[in-house]
């Protein structure tokens, strides 16, 4: 872990910062496995030792990184109000989704990455911080169709199901851009899950 003791300076944090980027870029390209301190230093534009200096090594890096997304990746399902109107509440967590999807691509590529791995430096923040704030949402939900505001879902397929149609747009880009010649897929996506889950929700 990166030693919680060491105060940085302005430059210091800004180039901690630097190596995050590079590292992201790097990472969100070839994976944990075929990612190397080498490479990151090259994308930095900083010396190995300076990337020894911040982290210690390429797991540190990797855990880094992974534990700052998490936290931006949760808050759009923390927001999802349970005094909200629930139809309006769900649709808005799928764009925020979207949104993500086309901001942050290489997050996402970052987070699937780890995910298929088996989640090796995620697992037990997945199993405690993530299960708790589903079970949280997944209940909201349940008591949305038990009141007869939505239709009766299963409120853990349905926030499955948010995730893997909004990042299904940023994981395989190359794909979906392929398929559409370089058209802006984002606004076609928006319509279109917007149909999708005004239809599963509609009583």
């Amino acid at each position: 872990m990166t030693n919680p003791k060491k105060q940085y300076s302005r430059i210091q944090t800004q180039n901690r910062q630097k190596i995050l980027d590079a590292a992201l870029d790097v990472f969100s390209q070839h994976g944990f496995r075929g990612t190397t301190l080498d490479q990151i230093a090259s994308a930095s534009g900083l010396s190995k030792p300076n990337i020894i200096y911040y982290f210690n090594g390429k797991e540190d890096i990797h855990r880094t990184l992974l534990e700052n997304l998490l936290e931006v990746w949760l808050a759009p399902l923390h927001a999802l109000d349970p005094t909200g109107d629930p139809r309006s509440e769900i649709l808005k967590y799928v764009h925020r989704k979207l949104e993500m999807s086309r901001e942050m691509p290489r997050e996402s590529r970052l987070f699937a990455n780890e995910i298929l791995q088996g989640a090796p430096r995620l697992r037990e923040i997945l199993g405690s911080g993530l299960k708790t704030l589903v079970d949280e949402k997944s209940t909201v939900i349940a008591s949305w169709s038990k009141a007869g505001k939505i239709a009766n879902v299963d409120p853990y397929h349905l926030i499955f199901s948010i995730w893997a149609l909004t990042q299904h747009y940023a994981d395989f880009d190359t794909q979906v851009r392929t398929i559409l010649k370089d058209t802006d897929p984002y606004p076609g996506a928006t319509e279109f899950l917007d149909h999708v889950y005004s239809r599963i929700l509609e009583v």
